[in-house]
C-alpha cells in the first residue's frame, strides 16, 4: 500500500538517489567550465545510510529506485550498493543513469548484482561535438559501455539527448535512425535552467515540439498508445517498423508536474521534493543526530507534504535553484 500520497493526491512511487557530486567528465548543461567544490567523503551519505532511507522509502511506497550522481560509477563500491538496493523487498525497478564512460567494465558485476537496466546520456554522435559537450570525452568509450550493457542483458537501454538550439539540433534525425535498427529508446529532453552556472539561455532552448517536427518532416512517427510509459516523463513514439523507441521529455514546453511521481535525495543528504526547488530536507543530519526510523519517515512525509504542485519555469516570478545539476543528482 502506497502510504506516500502528496497534498494534490499524487501517488509517489519513485526515488531518485544521487550517491555522489564527482564526475570524469564536465558536461556544459551540467557543471561550471571551471568545476564544482566537491564534497568531503564525511558530507556524503555512506552506504548503509542511504540503504537505511531507501528501506524506509520502500516500506511507505516507494517502489523505484535510480541511482544517479554526479556519475555513479566513479564512486566506489557502487556494485555493492546496488546489490543491497535490488535485495530491498517491495523494490520492483532498480535503474541507473551514467555518462558511460566506466560502463564496459562495470556493466557485467552490475547486472548481476541487481542492476536491469540503465540511462546513458549521449548529447552527439559525432566524436568531436562530444568531446566538446563534455569537455573531453571520448564518444568511443561511451559505445563500448552501451554495446556491453547490451551484451549482458540490460534492457531498456535508454540514450538521453539534451538539445540544444544551434549545438546538437543537426543531429536529431541521426539520433531518431538509431532507434530503427537498434532495440533502444532515444530520448530527447529539453535543455532546463537548472543552477546558476550551466549557461541556460532562452536563445539555446530548443523545444520537444520542434524536435518533433524535425522528424515528422523525414519520417512516419507514430506515437505508442501508453503515452508516457509506466509514469515515465516521455511521451513515446515509434518510427514506422522500426525496433526502437523515440521519447520526448518536454519538462519546460509541456510539463508533466501534474503526473510527477518522485523524490530525489541528494549525495549530502538533502530530501528534494522538486527538481527546480531549492527548498530540502535534511535527513543525513537526522540520522547522525540519532533519529529513529520513525522520526525518519515522519521527515519524508514533511517533504512530501512540501512537494510543489507545479514549477513556474514559464512564469516572471520564477527563480532558478541555486544548486547545479551535478549537486542534486540528473
Amino acid at each position: 500500500m502506497n502510504k506516500l500520497i502528496d497534498n494534490y493526491k499524487r501517488h509517489i512511487n519513485y526515488l531518485r538517489i544521487s550517491i555522489t557530486d564527482r564526475c570524469n567528465l564536465r558536461c556544459i548543461y551540467c557543471m561550471p567550465i571551471d568545476g564544482i567544490s566537491h564534497l568531503s567523503h564525511e558530507d556524503i551519505l555512506s552506504y548503509e545510510e542511504i540503504v537505511r532511507i531507501a528501506r524506509i522509502a520502500v516500506k511507505e511506497g516507494i517502489t523505484k529506485i535510480r541511482i544517479t550522481g554526479g556519475e555513479p560509477l566513479v564512486r566506489k563500491g557502487v556494485v555493492n550498493l546496488v546489490g543491497w538496493l535490488s535485495q530491498l523487498e517491495g523494490i520492483e525497478d532498480l535503474s541507473m543513469t551514467t555518462n558511460g564512460i566506466l560502463l564496459s567494465e562495470l556493466a557485467k558485476p552490475l547486472y548481476e548484482a541487481g542492476l536491469k537496466r540503465i540511462n546513458v546520456s549521449m548529447d552527439s554522435l559525432k566524436p568531436d561535438r562530444f568531446r566538446e559537450i563534455t569537455r573531453g570525452g571520448e564518444l568511443s568509450s561511451l559505445i563500448r559501455g552501451i554495446e556491453k550493457a547490451n551484451e549482458v542483458g540490460m534492457n531498456p537501454i535508454k540514450i538521453n539527448v539534451v538539445a540544444m538550439k544551434g549545438f546538437n539540433e543537426d543531429e536529431v534525425l541521426d539520433f531518431a535512425q538509431l532507434t530503427q535498427e537498434r532495440n533502444c529508446q532515444v530520448r530527447f529532453i529539453e535543455f532546463m535552467p537548472v543552477g546558476l552556472q550551466n549557461g541556460w539561455k532562452e536563445e539555446k532552448y530548443l523545444s520537444c515540439s520542434s524536435i518533433k517536427k524535425i522528424i515528422q518532416e523525414n519520417y512516419n512517427l507514430q506515437p505508442l498508445g501508453n503515452k508516457r510509459g509506466n509514469g515515465g516523463p516521455a511521451d513515446l513514439y515509434r518510427l514506422e517498423n522500426a525496433k526502437g523507441i523515440i521519447g520526448f521529455i518536454n519538462a519546460i514546453s509541456g510539463h508533466f508536474c501534474s503526473t510527477c511521481n518522485r523524490l530525489r535525495l541528494t549525495a549530502d543528504g538533502k530530501l528534494r521534493p522538486c527538481l527546480f526547488s531549492d527548498k530540502e530536507f535534511d535527513v543525513r543530519m537526522a540520522m547522525r543526530q540519532g533519529d529513529n526510523d520513525e522520526e525518519l519517515r515522519a521527515l519524508l512525509h514533511t517533504a512530501l507534504s512540501n512537494k510543489p504542485e507545479g514549477h513556474a519555469i514559464t512564469k516572471p516570478s520564477f527563480k532558478k535553484c541555486a544548486r547545479e545539476m551535478v549537486k542534486i543528482g540528473g
